[in-house]
């Protein structure tokens, strides 16, 4: 069944499903300024994991700042990003545009942002493909969930693309849509399905094929792409599928019976 996608991490919202945590919780915005590094010291700092025992043994340390240095020691060696408050911080500091955190409420982890992409960290957002999907359509469902909150327009060509196959498996061409949908209605297709993949047509550009990309994408036409394709495999998979294994379960008895009824209907048609 399609899941909620509302929870998806989105660089307008304010609260989200944390990439870090999965807790859906408000989310706090920070910008941020840049500092050039000094003259005596013109590259980051990393520290080494020897650097560590150096404080811990070093009598002239004062025990406060000891401990403040090997709890940044401890943060760095993560290699996660971190807030600090700079001490002596100069006042002449460059903002970086395009470029932002939110941190979590829940677990008050960081995520970066370039632009409106998500790119720390990786993450595939929470819809999941009907599990009646064929495989290899579920391989591109799962791929287009891995690149969508960084690439949302190869996302949604994937999951053109993964239409494309569903189509096909639904006994039509998968060349085009179009001709798939007319054929599929004059098959007796349910109004539901036939409506959503009409917004499939429409939503995705009735110019671009399958599996290229639309440069009018975005994140908001790729996960109405997810919900539909689970909409439409659930409707014309996975109920069918639940019907057929309900109908198997009646005595033989009753199965023979309607087998005969509708002989015998046809018989008369």
């Amino acid at each position: 069944m399609t899941e909620n996608t509302n929870t998806v991490p989105e660089i307008n919202k304010t609260a989200f499903s944390c990439p870090h945590c999965n807790a859906f919780t408000t989310q706090h915005w920070s910008h941020l300024y840049s500092n050039s590094y000094p003259n005596d010291s013109r590259t980051p700092n990393i520290p080494n994991p020897s650097l560590k025992e150096k404080f811990h043994s070093d009598p002239e340390i004062n025990q406060k700042v000891k401990e403040e240095l090997i709890e940044w020691i401890d943060k760095m060696s993560l290699g996660k990003p971190f807030t600090e408050i700079e001490q002596n911080s100069c006042y002449s500091r460059r903002r970086l545009m395009n470029l932002n955190i939110s941190e979590c409420y829940n677990c008050k982890e960081i995520s970066i942002w370039v632009h409106d992409q998500l790119i720390w960290p990786s993450s595939k957002i929470e819809v999941k493909p009907n599990q009646d999907l064929p495989s290899h359509i579920k391989r591109l469902f799962d791929e287009a969930r891995e690149i969508v909150l960084s690439s949302p327009k190869g996302a949604a060509a994937l999951l053109r693309l993964s239409i494309q196959h569903l189509c096909k498996e639904l006994g039509e061409s998968g060349k085009n849509i179009d001709d798939d949908i007319a054929s599929l209605v004059a098959k007796g297709l349910n109004p539901l399905v036939q409506k959503a993949l009409d917004i499939v047509r429409v939503i995705g550009n009735e110019a671009v094929h399958p599996g290229e990309i639309n440069l009018d994408d975005d994140s908001d036409t790729a996960l109405q792409l997810f919900g539909l394709i689970n909409l439409i495999a659930d409707q014309m998979i996975t109920q069918p599928k639940q019907v057929e294994a309900l109908y198997k379960k009646l005595p033989e008895k009753k199965l023979n019976g309607i087998e005969q009824r509708n002989k015998k209907a046809l018989e008369n048609s």
